[in-house]
């Protein structure tokens, strides 16, 4: 692992987590507050908060919050702000994924994968980006995944929410960087985490959620619009991609459950 980044630039910066309970929400956070971040986290599992806060006493505090509650993001932001000062950086992780199926399709499931990947993210940059467009000054980074570039046979709905997010990063970085706040996309391959640990089928290029938090905080620092990782896996899934539909049919028409 490399060395804690301790330089002044920082020192003392303040950062607003969301999914910070597990997975790499958790693992970025601790990584910041090893680098001499403030970490505001937050999450809907208190207990698991208090945990995560235990770790690094001082460094990162606890902010629980439902990020599918429009009401509550917004008074979560204004008392982050107000206890620990102006956000410098925001990253988006909370999410969920719910393995999908054509014959089993259920629309309930569909809009519950979609408002807490989508809709929750939405709400959490309806609070903080006039706050950074007025200081003209902030990083805003939202997760989203591999997955959002092409459709696969049980990721349908996950794999909508993450093309969602690609989407809309990318058609909020001019004018967000007109007005002088950064924007990034996260785009990770499968990461050792609770939600993957739930999958059974093989995952190429797993990497550990510890490589990931080291992959996104340098990422961060690159000023690159998406960070995406492992390598092997980014390459792979935009070559999937680039095939020709009747091509990547057959392909993923392999990937089908017997």
């Amino acid at each position: 692992m490399a060395s804690p980044d301790t330089s002044p630039s920082s020192i003392n910066k303040i950062a607003w987590i969301t999914g910070a309970s597990s997975g790499i929400g958790r693992a970025v956070a601790l990584r910041l507050a090893d680098e001499g971040w403030q970490v505001a986290a937050s999450a809907r599992s208190t207990d698991k908060l208090a945990e995560l806060e235990a770790l690094r006493p001082g460094r990162i505090l606890s902010f629980p919050v439902d990020v599918t509650q429009q009401d509550a993001v917004a008074a979560t932001v204004a008392e982050i702000e107000d206890r620990m000062g102006p956000l410098d950086l925001a990253l988006f992780s909370a999410g969920s994924y719910k393995r999908d199926s054509a014959t089993r399709f259920q629309g309930k499931d569909l809009s519950e994968v979609m408002t807490l990947n989508v809709i929750g993210t939405g709400y959490c940059l309806d609070a903080v980006i006039p706050k950074m467009v007025a200081r003209r000054a902030g990083h805003i980074a939202v997760v989203a995944s591999v997955a959002g570039y092409v459709g696969l046979p049980g990721g349908a709905f996950y794999g909508a929410t993450k093309a969602a997010l690609i989407n809309l990063c990318e058609g909020l970085y001019p004018e967000l960087e007109k007005e002088g706040v950064r924007l990034t996309v996260i785009n990770p391959g499968f990461v050792e985490t609770p939600l993957t640990q739930k999958n059974d089928f093989p995952m190429p290029f797993l990497i550990g959620v510890d490589e990931a938090a080291e992959s996104i905080v340098k990422g961060l620092k690159s000023g690159r619009f998406e960070i995406i990782f492992p390598w092997k896996m980014a390459v792979a899934i935009k070559l999937l991609n680039a095939l020709p539909r009747p091509l990547l049919f057959m392909i993923t028409r392999k990937m089908l459950r017997r």
